[in-house]
């Protein structure tokens, strides 16, 4: 493979802009054995992600669509104080209180009414939308964060290319850890980490169909967002989320788009999954055929010499210890902890999951068509959901959030924006066609409505959930054999690292 071309991420007017300063050093600690798993949109909360980092690992929260989540939260009356809370620490209290101003209900929203409406995700972006996406990344880590020292990371998906800046910089002042980052491939962010560490200007480019390369692009001007009275950032290290040790040589080939270490996904995870390499085959149940071509040649990914960790089937002692007998610093677990009561699943669905589980009928599939990303996505199959076929087919179409939307050249030259799971008319009208919108849900709602946060809408009609899991149920089949009436996060941790259990907090 060629040498990568040189990261085109810059300052807006690159001549003015000083070098950044050379990326840090990863400091000197001890690298986590278990990386929770950075889940939906708040399913990885910053209360699951501070039980796991209080616990000595590295507990995520998932960067989806947290200036949705702080909105929502706020309209629903904050009722525990914690987003006003962290709110308070923002370093700019006047942006804080505008938010405070416009979505906080102190009596929270009365039955029926419909969440407020956001901007959706777009090129050109207002200051509203920017301050609004710091916000919910800054409250989100600094939640995570808050009365311990251990680390916590950010999850973003590389799909969502046009909230990366603003979601970047607003962890970041929260004092992040580490982003991980998957989807895609993030050859842009390093340089976007560094930028941002020194409140400098960004521009990221984002694909748009029918456009050439680095064509378009998202900018962010930190100074002229916040002001220049703000903290000083530590730059967080960047783990890149890889299905194929060929893209982890990619990137682990130049200085300039090299992440500080890999998480290796097998397709078993929950969540996207990397689309099969070569001519796509179904099951008899409709889901893409994985073949040893798909399967990451670990000892490849071992000799690049940074560090990594293993995900999907991995989440048990014996996944632990095997991936470390293969060079792995440890792995990256999801299903254990989303099942948890620590995490953000609204308390119904998750014991409806772990009544199933302990059935033992609870079934996971692959679904090549759900995801609007066109990524294979995984699917929990739980009636009153997505998943059950007569819910998809009530639910109308339409796509009012936007998170998944494609930027496209439009005929005339202006740029537009589709998603497949958006109505059947208006998709057509954009010109996409039947087949691109068969079967596709739509995740930004659903999603949302997995955490309790689901539009009410004016008619009445909920927004459903659809729920995503690991296909490898064995881990948490047998811990919910050993709690029945399920388990916190740390007593997940206690069952994965039996060794270190004396020196985990007491659940």
């Amino acid at each position: 493979m060629a040498a990568p071309p040189a990261p085109a991420v810059t300052a807006p007017s690159s001549a003015a802009v000083a070098v950044p300063a050379p990326r840090r050093a990863a400091e000197a600690r001890a690298l986590p054995r278990v990386i929770q798993g950075g889940m939906g949109v708040a399913v990885s909360s910053w209360r699951l992600a501070s039980e796991v980092s209080r616990a000595g690992q590295l507990g995520v929260v998932s960067g989806t669509a947290l200036d949705l989540v702080l909105a929502r939260r706020l309209q629903d009356g904050d009722l525990d104080g914690s987003c006003r809370r962290a709110l308070a620490a923002f370093p700019v209290p006047a942006v804080a209180e505008r938010a405070v101003k416009r979505f906080h209900r102190p009596e929270g929203r009365p039955p029926g009414t419909p969440y407020v409406p956001l901007p959706r995700l777009a090129l050109r972006q207002t200051r509203a939308m920017q301050e609004l996406t710091v916000l919910g990344n800054f409250v989100e880590v600094w939640l995570a964060k808050e009365g311990h020292g251990g680390p916590v990371g950010i999850n973003f998906l590389e799909k969502v290319q046009m909230a990366t800046p603003a979601a970047a910089y607003g962890a970041m002042l929260a004092g992040v850890d580490v982003v991980l980052m998957g989807a895609g491939v993030p050859r842009e962010i390093p340089q976007l980490l560094d930028l941002l560490a020194e409140h400098r200007p960004v521009r990221l480019p984002v694909h748009v169909t029918g456009a050439e390369a680095d064509a378009y692009g998202v900018e962010l001007d930190p100074v002229a967002l916040l002001g220049d009275d703000v903290p000083p950032l530590r730059r967080p290290d960047l783990l890149a989320i890889v299905s194929a040790d060929v893209l982890a040589a990619y990137l682990a080939r130049d200085d300039r788009i090299r992440p500080e270490g890999f998480v290796v996904e097998g397709h078993t995870a929950g969540g996207h999954n990397a689309p099969p390499r070569g001519r796509p085959v179904l099951d008899d149940l409709g889901q893409p055929v994985f073949g040893p071509r798909d399967q990451a040649n670990i000892a490849k990914i071992a000799a690049l010499g940074l560090p990594f960790w293993l995900a999907g089937s991995f989440g048990t002692p014996e996944g632990l210890r095997a991936a470390e007998a293969a060079g792995a610093a440890g792995v990256q677990v999801g299903t254990l902890f989303a099942l948890s009561s620590d995490s953000g699943l609204a308390p119904e669905l998750r014991e409806t999951l772990l009544a199933d589980l302990r059935a033992g009928t609870l079934e996971v599939r692959t679904d090549p068509r759900a995801s609007p990303t066109g990524f294979p996505f995984k699917v929990a199959q739980v009636p009153g959901t997505l998943s059950d076929p007569a819910v998809m087919a009530a639910r109308p179409r339409l796509c009012d959030l936007g998170y998944l939307r494609t930027p496209f050249v439009r005929d005339g030259g202006t740029v537009g924006y589709h998603c497949p799971a958006e109505p059947l008319t208006t998709h057509l009208r954009k010109g996409g066609t039947p087949e691109e919108a068969e079967g596709r849900a739509c995740l930004c709602n659903a999603l949302a409505a997995d955490v309790g946060l689901g539009q009410t809408r004016a008619d009445g009609y909920v927004e459903p959930p659809l729920l995503t899991l690991g296909t490898d149920l064995d881990g948490p089949a047998r811990l919910a054999a050993e709690h029945p009436a399920g388990w916190t996060a740390a007593e997940a941790l206690a069952w994965l690292l039996p060794e270190d259990a004396a020196r985990l907090p007491t659940p």
